[in-house]
């Protein structure tokens, strides 16, 4: 941590109050691949280092992508520079003091990613998904790195990471397709054969959709479905959003909401989203945000805790607390076993119209199919559900068994959920 130490000295040399100061190192590998085929591949590696200052409550955030001395000592003085002419932020209090045992969390980092052939990866994942349909496109990424993070209070602390992510869309025709991501920390949970051959089903079953007529519906998410749902949820969890206006769960603290948990938790084995410290240096944690439907908790960082008299839930970002891994559970069943109903495998374009109230749509893409008498039955198109967040929490009726981690292109946040059956849920026709 040389270079952080070099850097927090020079800054506090400099008159700032608080600094903190967090190192990201990695390399990273992505083929692409298009038409059963890999069109390109790279390897990057790379290195920035985030800076945190407060002075007399003002705060300035900016990065250092090079490391020359002349680069940082001009990023140093534009930064002190800047702070002076800044608006204090009165809600600003502080950072946390060296003070904390932290997590040991197991499944963040697999060193055998680093001699992993991402060449049959992505063939294993094609090959699955050509069993059932004609065209395989998408992405295949790694990643192996260190996180370090160095503050004006004395924690410094360090932590190795790893990552793979494929997200592979299947098609028969252009009517046709299935899509499914997979994401995990280490190779003995990632399963990219069974990532392609579940798109290929999908696809295969998608074949000659009828139009989906609009109306109300019980409805099965896949969890790569209801992710960017979730994602939203889980960023309305934060205090943030709730002191901005933005969020559904303003004034819904000790309410009921209905019957299921919404966990976030940066300590989970193998959690894409999972690091032993925050944005501050605080230890992460398992916070229970909704426990049995009632909303117990917001997520907060060092100065939201203080000024509403309680705890860090361990989720700074320093400016904005944000969830790690979001949870979502319930009773447990099948979903599928519904006399009439519609199952979504996955949604683009999820787009609030009125983040307070909750008011949002989203369109089904890819395979969407009815269900009759718990029987996947014929493929539909053209459906969009207009819907209300609050809405849909309240009619959660239960989840499969088997839980999936999902990250996607809507939905950053990772999420970790079983297929989930809503009731009385509104599809309507998209808008030309």
């Amino acid at each position: 941590m040389h270079d952080l130490e070099k850097i927090q000295k020079s800054l506090l040399k400099a008159g700032m109050d608080d600094v903190v100061l967090k190192k990201y190192n990695a390399e990273e590998s992505m083929l692409k691949f298009v038409d059963n085929k890999i069109v390109k591949t790279g390897v990057e590696s790379g290195t920035l280092i985030n800076i945190f200052v407060a002075k007399d409550k003002k705060l300035v955030t900016t990065t250092i992508k090079e490391f020359d001395d002349i680069s940082i000592n001009n990023t140093l003085k534009k930064l002190v520079s800047f702070i002076k002419n800044s608006q204090p932020n009165k809600n600003y209090i502080g950072i946390p003091e060296n003070k904390f045992t932290y997590p040991k969390i197991e499944g963040l980092f697999d060193k055998k990613i680093k001699d992993l052939d991402e060449v049959d990866q992505v063939e294993a994942a094609i090959n699955a998904s050509s069993e059932n349909a004609k065209r395989t496109s998408g992405t295949f990424q790694t990643s192996l790195g260190k996180v370090s993070i160095s503050t004006s209070t004395g924690i410094q602390r360090e932590e190795m990471l790893s990552g793979l992510y494929l997200s592979l869309r299947a098609l028969v025709n252009k009517e046709a397709s299935g899509h499914q991501t997979g994401s995990s920390r280490i190779t003995s949970k990632f399963n990219a054969e069974k990532i392609g051959r579940k798109a290929g089903e999908i696809a295969k079953l998608a074949v000659n959709p009828k139009e989906g007529k609009a109306g109300r519906y019980n409805v099965v998410f896949s969890p790569l479905a209801f992710a960017p749902i979730l994602d939203n949820i889980g960023e309305a969890s934060s205090i943030f959003s709730v002191e901005s206006g933005m969020s559904f769960f303003q004034d819904k603290l000790n309410k009921q909401l209905g019957n299921f948990n919404l966990t976030d938790d940066g300590t989970l084995t193998n959690g894409f989203g999972s690091i032993p410290f925050d944005d501050e240096g605080h230890p992460t944690q398992k916070t229970e945000v909704i426990k049995d439907g009632i909303l117990k908790t917001y997520l907060h960082n060092t100065s939201s805790a203080q000024r509403h008299k309680t705890k860090s839930t361990g989720n700074a970002g320093i400016i904005s607390p944000n969830p790690t891994n979001i949870i979502l559970d319930g009773k447990i069943g099948n979903p599928f076993d519904v006399k009439d109903g519609i199952y979504i495998t996955n949604v683009w374009y999820t787009r609030f119209q009125n983040y307070v109230i909750g008011d949002f749509s989203t369109i089904p893409r890819d395979g969407m199919f009815l269900i009759k008498n718990g029987q996947i039955t014929e493929p539909i198109k053209n459906l969009r559900v207009s819907e209300n967040v609050l809405n849909l929490l309240k009619n959660i009726e239960l989840f499969g068994k088997e839980k999936e981690q999902i990250t996607s292109w809507e939905a950053g946040t990772p999420s970790i959920m079983a297929p989930i059956l809503i009731k009385n849920v509104n599809l309507t026709k998209p808008t030309s």
